[in-house]
């Protein structure tokens, strides 16, 4: 696809360290992308552990995303119209999230399990949505084996982006929901994505990462993910970056109905 090799070729150029695949680019008044990876990695930290206000993380998390926004559109590749864009995003941009699966594996009929509303990225304690899908394996056992394949399943990433955050710190007993979690920003659709419950989190912030490219294992981290009831699933959101930087979500159904399965 002509687009993976005009990104590659440009954060190849564009990278100033040892990996290729680490974005630290500099150059301007902004603050460097792996500085705004460690900013939202503080924050979203914070923001779990109740130590911002909510308002507050607001504030910090607009920041972020609109300097993002402007350093990556700086970048003639990343200067799409609304054609432009349109047309990538129907030929074949986004890649299933797990391999050996395709949309059945969905959780819900015809992706009901997505729930938007009353969702607040920045107060933890409001529950209730649930602005995600849920995308199933076969683990019997519940071991986060694939029993189709007797091996971890794979976890890709749906679209090309540089990861902003982990999480690989979780352990049984916490009540922390999303468990061993990665953050994405994708600069073509001006969004985040989100991979919940993971087992083994392959990337860390900073680096650039390829649609269909693994990125971790599927797992059952997380508070309910844990728990004997929970089917071993993916918990993934999108978050549509609006024009003040703030977030809202947006339900990735359509994208994995159209997605390349690997």
């Amino acid at each position: 696809m002509r687009w993976v090799g005009i990104l590659s070729a440009l954060w190849i150029g564009l990278s100033n360290s040892a990996s290729s695949q680490t974005v630290v680019w500099s150059g301007s008044d902004l603050p460097r992308v792996d500085s705004m990876c460690q900013q939202f990695q503080q924050l979203y930290t914070q923001i779990r552990e109740e130590s911002v206000l909510p308002d507050s993380a607001r504030k910090i998390f607009s920041d972020i995303m609109l300097g993002l926004r402007t350093k990556f559109r700086s970048a003639e590749p990343f200067r799409l119209d609304s054609t432009h864009r349109d047309s990538l995003l129907r030929t074949a941009y986004f890649s299933f999230p797990l391999r050996n699966y395709t949309a059945d594996a969905i959780g819900g009929r015809h992706g009901e399990g997505y729930r938007g509303k009353g969702f607040d990225l920045f107060d933890y304690n409001v529950r209730g949505s649930h602005p995600a899908q849920d995308i199933f394996i076969v683990d019997r056992d519940q071991d986060c084996i694939d029993d189709h394949t007797d091996r971890p399943a794979d976890v890709l990433a749906m679209t090309s982006g540089v990861v902003l955050a982990i999480e690989t710190a979780w352990t049984p007993g916490q009540e922390y929901r999303g468990g061993n979690w990665i953050w994405i920003y994708d600069p073509i659709l001006d969004g985040l994505w989100y991979y919940a419950h993971n087992n083994a989190v392959l990337v860390r912030p900073g680096d650039w990462v390829q649609s269909g490219q693994k990125i971790s294992e599927v797992g059952r981290t997380g508070y309910n993910a844990y728990a004997t009831r929970s089917p071993t699933h993916l918990h993934l959101m999108y978050l549509q970056i609006q024009e003040d930087g703030l977030p809202i979500p947006r339900n990735p159904y359509s994208w994995l109905l159209s997605a390349r399965n690997f």
